[in-house]
């Protein structure tokens, strides 16, 4: 464990403050971060890409095992630090959500829960063999939810669509300072294509958008609110159901049936 005094003193003597409202906490336990390096599968001549290494507890594991690891980290502190710490490690100074992003092969990120949604539907965009994310538990929850679950939700079905998610580990708030008010939990995703095919794979997630911001109300009823019921209703499946009873190939079938008019 990195002990909170060894952590505080490095936070002040690189001027660096936490943000509360960014959801920004610094994981302070070595066994943890030790399990994440082991879990992203590192494989000999794997590019590496972490996101918000922060002050390297993270970043050391993955440098115990190769060295072609870069870390793309925004607080220009953390940076300075991370330049003077990790010598063999290559620092991009920047926001993972608006710079041009060098190829990998590995992704691994302690995500900042502020910035959770964003990153991982940027990151679906991408292409990469494995990512490891240590996410909010609940968020994890909607990640790995199925067509029933409470936790089901736009995010469970985008994932799904783009790869396979499995739920790892729950880690205590205990292992990060400043506590965060939740725990975390982490996660690993692996890309495949798409188990279905749809028609219109831009209006098929337009609809999963649309829906979802209505779960509770019958599809049809959603669909004649946009203004998109056809008046042939015939052919076009699930209108008495709610979205979030609908598997995704289901509502890959109702995109289907929608485009087809």
């Amino acid at each position: 464990m990195m002990s909170i005094g060894e952590l505080r003193s490095l936070l002040a003597r690189y001027g660096v403050r936490p943000s509360k409202a960014k959801g920004q906490s610094y994981l302070i336990d070595r066994r943890v971060a030790e399990r994440e390096a082991e879990f992203l599968g590192i494989a000999p001549g794997d590019r590496v890409l972490e996101v918000g290494p922060g002050f390297g507890t993270l970043t050391r594991a993955l440098l115990d095992r190769t060295d072609m690891v870069t870390a793309i980290e925004l607080e220009e502190g953390a940076v300075r630090y991370l330049r003077e710490t990790f010598p063999r490690l290559e620092v991009i100074q920047g926001d993972f959500l608006a710079i041009d992003v060098p190829r990998f092969d590995l992704f691994i990120s302690n995500v900042p829960y502020s910035i959770s949604s964003p990153l991982l539907f940027r990151l679906l965009e991408m292409d990469f063999r494995r990512a490891v994310l240590m996410v909010q538990r609940e968020f994890a929850e909607r990640m790995v939810a199925s067509a029933g679950d409470d936790a089901y939700s736009r995010l469970s079905v985008n994932v799904y669509y783009r790869a396979e998610c499995r739920l790892l580990e729950n880690v205590p708030r205990s292992r990060f300072w400043p506590e965060p008010e939740v725990d975390s939990a982490i996660v690993m995703l692996t890309p495949r294509p798409a188990p279905f095919r749809v028609r219109d794979e831009r209006r098929y997630l337009e609809l999963v958008d649309t829906l979802f911001q209505q779960r509770r109300k019958k599809i049809g009823t959603v669909l004649r609110q946009r203004g998109m019921l056809p008046d042939d209703r015939s052919n076009v499946p699930y209108l008495d159901e709610r979205v979030e009873r609908l598997a995704p190939a289901q509502i890959a079938e109702l995109s289907d049936a929608l485009t087809g008019h």
